[in-house]
């Protein structure tokens, strides 16, 4: 369990932290509107009404207590941008800002952003690859050349073994995981026979997966 401290709460922060809470972390959620704080009440720690820009008032939170300060600013880059860098000032161990723009993550980063995420950038990738194919089922990129996907069975592949397939050896990718009726079995062997009902979860760089799978 960690201790987080969540600034900004509108729908990308609400879902943060609903998901936090679901994992049995401990959320103090700040946000300057009334009714946001109101609904997210339910599902965190504790909360405050405050300006995440006055220093005075993020000091006031303790800030270098917290394992995570997560800045899910959305609307107001200005203000995500000083509440990153007041944060940084006042000792915090490790923020997680919210960008929607590449130049938004630099200055971030220059101002003491440890993380900068995407969730419009990342979503849109994700549905693009998921639903521009009717074999991906879903995917998550590791970084910038490596990645898991879950993928139909290729006809080819059915009716066959892993080991007879040689798919690591051949086409440098691995089985992290086979999925069926909904259930996702990690025990992958090598002498487990590949069937046409089933999905797989394979690791490898995104080229690899993209010219194995024709993504």
């Amino acid at each position: 369990m960690k201790s987080v401290l969540l600034i900004g709460l509108g729908r990308f922060g609400r879902h943060a932290a609903i998901k936090l809470n679901e994992l049995g972390h401990e959320i103090m959620a700040v946000d300057k509107n009334e009714k946001r704080v109101d609904a997210v009440m339910p599902y965190v720690t504790n909360a405050q009404i405050g300006d995440s820009t006055d220093k005075k008032f993020l000091a006031s939170l303790g800030v270098d207590n917290y394992d995570v300060c997560m800045v899910t600013i959305g609307d107001d880059f200005q203000s995500s941008l000083e509440t990153t860098m007041y944060l940084k000032d006042l000792g915090a161990k490790f923020v997680v800002s919210r960008a929607s723009r590449e130049v938004h993550a630099t200055f971030l980063k220059r101002n003491g952003a440890d993380e900068v995420v995407y969730p419009e950038k990342q979503f849109a990738a994700w549905a693009a690859i998921r639903y521009s194919a009717d074999h991906i089922f879903d995917y998550i990129e590791l970084d910038g050349e490596h990645g898991i996907f879950e993928v139909a069975i290729p006809e080819s592949w059915v009716g066959k073994s892993i080991i007879e397939l040689d798919i690591r050896k051949t086409h440098g990718i691995n089985i992290m995981g086979l999925k069926e009726n909904g259930k996702l079995n990690l025990n992958v062997t090598p002498d487990i026979v590949l069937k046409a009902n089933q999905t797989m979860m394979v690791l490898g760089t995104m080229k690899k997966i993209h010219k194995v799978f024709h993504i």
